[in-house]
């Protein structure tokens, strides 16, 4: 517990004592203040405010529309209301295909603008540079291979990544550069398992089976507010979604009936 009775803030260096002592980390979406109030005070170690948000707020088909601008307006109101977990940012695209200069401008508007604490960068071994020259820049890095969801167009659609030496290519080098965890995204259980063997900086997994140290899940996902598919990999805790139809129903008809507002509702 910190000083003034406020839980203890999640960092890098937590993070990594969780991986060394076997300790595993659970990680979750936020995209908005009461979110991420109600997933910090529930326990979760490290909130990202990914780019996903284009997807299950927005309702585009891909990640690819979330700017930069809207990256730190949905961040600004996740870091104001963590006050324990870690919170992540995605680098949207092209933030991290451009000039390693404008990584490390992006990265620290994250830091500059927002009360979050680093950023998550798509990409293997390729983007080691760039991942060295923005942790030189006093910027933390999370590392993210496997299924690359802003490489969409070029991979051909979403499918699991299977090829094992390159992947563990990929994550060593992010480690070697500085990265402080790897996210592995929809690759087989036993290569996300020797992805984390090779590395000795916490692993999270999406679609990776139990061998990471941590997981992590798209929290509408989670929770069943989803409009449209899911993936395999997802486990829905609550059913949300058909909660807040049930209830504006129910709204729907005692307005229809005249029964709200009632005399509890009114002002006298």
């Amino acid at each position: 517990m910190g000083s003034d009775n406020t839980p203890s803030r999640i960092t890098t260096r937590s993070l990594q004592l969780r991986r060394e002592r076997g300790q595993a980390i659970s990680m979750l979406t936020a995209y908005d203040f009461p979110t991420a109030k109600f997933l910090d005070e529930a326990g979760i170690d490290i909130l990202l405010v990914g780019d996903t948000v284009a997807m299950v707020v927005g309702g585009h088909e891909t990640t690819l529309p979330a700017t930069m601008d809207q990256m730190i307006y949905h961040s600004e109101m996740v870091g104001r209301a963590a006050k324990r977990a870690m919170v992540v940012v995605d680098l949207p695209f092209p933030e991290g295909q451009l000039q390693v200069s404008r990584s490390i401008e992006a990265g620290a508007r994250v830091l500059q603008e927002t009360k979050c604490h680093a950023v998550k960068l798509e990409g293997g071994a390729e983007q080691a540079p760039r991942i060295e020259a923005m942790v030189t820049a006093g910027i933390p890095v999370m590392a993210h291979v496997g299924l690359r969801p802003q490489n969409i167009h070029v991979d051909g659609g979403y499918r699991v990544q299977r090829e094992q030496e390159k992947l563990i290519h990929d994550a060593k080098a992010a480690e070697s550069a500085g990265a402080f965890a790897v996210l592995i995204e929809c690759v087989p259980e036993s290569v996300a398992a020797a992805i984390h063997d090779a590395v000795s900086v916490p692993t999270i997994g999406i679609g990776a089976g139990g061998g990471t140290t941590g997981q992590v899940l798209v929290t509408h996902d989670l929770i069943g507010l989803t409009a449209g598919y899911t993936p395999k990999f997802v486990r829905t805790y609550a059913s949300v979604g058909e909660t807040i139809r049930q209830a504006a129903e129910a709204f729907r008809q005692s307005v229809e009936d005249g029964s709200f507002p009632g005399p509890d509702e009114s002002f006298k």
